[in-house]
Parts: C-alpha cells; structure tokens; sequence
C-alpha cells in the first residue's frame, strides 16, 4: 500500500520544491555502495541525492589519510557556512570505538568528516561535471551545491546519520 507521504514526496520530487519548503529531516541514511544519501522525516524518505565518496570508499574509515568514508551510526553535530568546500555539515566520526582502534594501532583516526558540496575554488562547469562523476573527496561525503542548500536546509544540529556499506 502506497502511503500518502510516499505520493507527496514523488509529486515534490518531480514539480521541485524551494529548499525552504522541506521538512526537517529526523535521519539521513548513506548507502555507500549506491552512492546516495537520502533524508528521512517519521520512518519515510523525502529526498534522494547522488554523492561521491573518498578515493578509497570500500570499507570503514580506521586511519587519517585513508580515504575512506566511516560506516557506522554517527551525529550531524556543527556546520561550516566558510569551509573550502560550498557549506558543510560535520559529521561526528571519529567516536569512541574508532578512536580506541586508531589509537590500539599506534595511528591518528583521522576526522573533519563533513558532507558539503563542490570546492569552491572549481567553479567552471567541466570541473563540476567531472566531480559529479567520480569519487574525490578525502572521506567526505559531496554533493552539488544546489543540493547541499537543500540538505543545509532540512538538517539540523543533533540528526543522527546511519552510513552503510
């Protein structure tokens, strides 16, 4: 049985809604290995993007520079309007289980996980292209600019993130 909320956010999904018009999500969830983040308000998801990952995006983040993406359940905890990149969203990894590993291996755990948009020093439109495509980040989680307005809009500090495989 299809829900009304799930026929709502296909009518908003296919007319655009202002950024400003979105719910508040209560959860994000990324899946990794579909490269999409998808933003959930009462159990339902509402908005759907492509994103691009770390150089080395299979597996669990363990190490500072190891381009990976964390897996695990974490807090979207601060945001940066004047990052390098367009917006970010500060994601609480490392947490306690990463640190401990980190440190059990005699390495850093790396951190400034953030899901934001293009840098802002590319603005020509190849490299937009080109950064849509590809994974490129250094374990961040990217997308375009326009969508990050949309999810700037509709997180706010404290929502839980899930990040799958």
């Amino acid at each position: 049985m299809i829900r009304v909320a799930s026929i709502l956010t296909l009518i908003c999904l296919s007319f655009g809604v202002n950024s400003m018009d979105l719910p508040k999500a209560d959860r994000v969830l990324v899946k990794k290995s579909e490269r999409k983040l998808l933003l959930y308000k009462d159990g339902e998801p509402f908005r759907r993007y492509d994103i691009a990952l770390g150089d080395n995006p299979k597996g669990h983040k363990q190490f500072e520079g190891d381009e990976k993406t964390p897996e695990g359940t974490y807090v979207l905890d601060w945001r940066n309007q004047n990052s390098k990149f367009y917006r970010s969203i500060h994601i609480s990894y490392p947490n306690e289980q990463d640190q401990a590993y980190a440190l059990s291996q005699g390495r850093d755990p790396g951190g400034m996980i953030m899901i934001h948009g293009r840098p802002n020093k590319s603005r020509d439109p190849v490299s937009a292209w080109v950064l849509d495509k590809v994974d490129w980040t250094d374990g961040c989680i990217a997308v375009k600019n326009d969508e990050m307005d949309e999810i700037w809009a509709a997180i706010d500090n404290g929502t839980p993130i899930e990040i799958h495989p």
